[in-house]
């Protein structure tokens, strides 16, 4: 609805403490509000009207919590903190870690920050302006990449900086950014050289990396469920297909939270909430919560795949249009993560990208609309999609142009692992001369069938693979059928090579 007011509260790195959500239940309900959302930057957010916006507004400020009324002024600092312990493991990055940054910026943001770990596991890396990613190499060291406010324009520092000295660094730059505008801020020209000329280095611990950050390529894990890590423990994800989640479900995990004394869960940029540190024995009391809210939690990947723009009813359509599409279709999209624009100042994480346009626009009003596929290069998500596959399709032809594309990418992907096999091709050859040899066994009487010889007192020739054998044959010496029979290493049996 076009007089639909937009509340959204920022919760920094995407923690978001079970008592302060809860009591941010307790006052959207009080408005008369039975549903609310997460964003794609790891804010919740709340969908008023004119009608019961003052009584949000009001119960709001009750309780001191910082909030945007139809405006991003303050985008929130996103992290893949969610991921940790459950898709982050063996790093230097921990929790712990994170947290000392997020306690060291001692100011609101007004440019997007990120914080990602060195894998990519979870948050999409460089969609920030401020963009640091965990050093792969060097403990508690951060690649630092900006992305110049309102322009696709990456530069990447020479020197990584210290943990500590991540915040201060942040606000550095952005005040450089905002103080010099005209050079760094909506120009496309702008410079990185120039920018870092400007930092006081000296007050920072860096160090000169050898080597450009390596980017990982983009991996989405399955993110919802309950499921077990580290062996005694288990993390839940829950995802909403309409991306609404029921103020009263809401409420009664942020009381279960604080029941089994789990002091956090997480919103991620898939808009997506985690659990993290659920114990064995708290299993059946999180089961039954699903249970009593019948909550789907085993999505397809085709569907899971998709970023759609925050609050947007038309974007949440076609993407249901297209899974649909894709599930008649039995399409695959491991591996791939598609977008969908409907609006021209909006940002979308994505290898490919769905744009929709109108085909008039008359007096400001959109009539009849046709849809551009575009492709990131290399379909790397942490480039800009600036690559058009299709251009101008018609609504009844856009699954099958986007099936086309997700074939490139796979297409794509297999000519990378050909380059990879070449590359390695003597070490193959080598493991070629040197291969195994197999023979199936009867695992009663243990009679051998040896493919290279056959049993020509049977009529089967020479070369007949075990698998040829017709259905009825059986073992020669005790006729044991033929699925009793077992792959097991000739070597293995002391037989001479024929």
């Amino acid at each position: 609805m076009t007089n639909a007011i937009t509340i959204k509260v920022n919760f920094r790195g995407g923690i978001i403490s079970p008592g302060d959500l809860y009591n941010i239940l307790v006052a959207t309900s009080t408005a008369g509000i039975k549903y609310v959302s997460f964003g794609l930057r790891q804010q919740l957010l709340i969908t008023a009207y004119p009608d019961n916006v003052n009584t949000l507004i009001a119960e709001l400020k009750k309780l001191d919590i910082p909030f945007e009324i139809n405006s991003d002024d303050f985008p929130n600092i996103v992290s893949s903190y969610p991921a940790e312990e459950v898709f982050i493991t063996h790093t230097w990055l921990s929790e712990g870690v994170y947290k000392d940054i997020f306690d060291g910026i001692d100011y609101e943001p007004r440019l997007k920050i990120n914080l990602s770990d060195s894998n990519q596991s979870f948050t999409p890396m460089l969609t920030g302006n401020i963009n640091w990613v965990a050093s792969s190499a060097a403990p508690h060291f951060w690649h630092l990449f900006i992305r110049f406010p309102k322009t696709n324009t990456v530069y990447e520092w020479k020197e990584m900086v210290y943990t500590n000295d991540v915040p201060k660094v942040s606000k550095e730059i952005e005040t450089l950014i905002f103080q010099h505008k005209e050079l760094f801020y909506d120009n496309v020209k702008a410079k990185g050289e120039e920018l870092f000329s400007k930092i006081q280095t000296s007050k920072y611990i860096i160090k000169t990396s050898e080597q450009p950050a390596i980017l990982p390529a983009f991996n989405l894990p399955y993110y919802e469920g309950l499921n077990r890590y580290n062996n005694n423990r288990y993390w839940l994800g829950a995802y909403r297909r309409d991306e609404l989640f029921k103020i009263e479900f809401l409420k009664e995990l942020a009381l279960l939270c604080l029941e089994t004394k789990i002091g956090q869960l997480c919103s991620t940029p898939w808009k997506t909430i985690i659990v993290k540190g659920i114990e064995e024995k708290d299993r059946l009391k999180w089961s039954r919560l699903l249970d009593s809210y019948r909550l789907n939690m085993r999505h397809a990947a085709n569907e899971l795949n998709f970023q759609v723009e925050d609050n947007c009813r038309e974007g949440l359509e076609l993407k249901n249009y297209l899974v649909k599409q894709f599930g008649n279709d039995d399409t695959r999209t491991f591996g791939i993560c598609i977008g969908i624009k409907t609006r021209k100042k909006s940002e979308v994480f994505s290898s490919i990208l769905v744009k929709r346009k109108p085909l008039l626009n008359i007096f400001g009003v959109e009539l009849f609309y046709l849809y551009d596929i575009l492709c990131a290069e290399g379909f790397n998500p942490n480039e800009r999609t600036g690559f058009i596959f299709s251009k101008n399709n018609p609504k009844f032809l856009l699954g099958e142009q986007l099936r086309r594309c997700l074939m490139s990418f796979y297409k794509h992907r297999a000519n990378k692992y050909a380059d990879a096999d070449k590359k390695i091709m003597p070490a193959k050859e080598t493991d070629k001369k040197q291969a195994k040899e197999y023979v199936h066994q009867c695992s009663h009487c243990l009679t051998v069938y040896d493919e290279t010889i056959g049993e020509p007192e049977r009529n089967i020739a020479t070369g007949t693979s075990f698998s040829a054998l017709p259905d009825e044959y059986s073992c020669s010496l005790c006729e044991s059928p033929k699925e009793e029979f077992v792959k097991i290493e000739k070597s293995k049996l002391g037989l001479q090579t024929v």
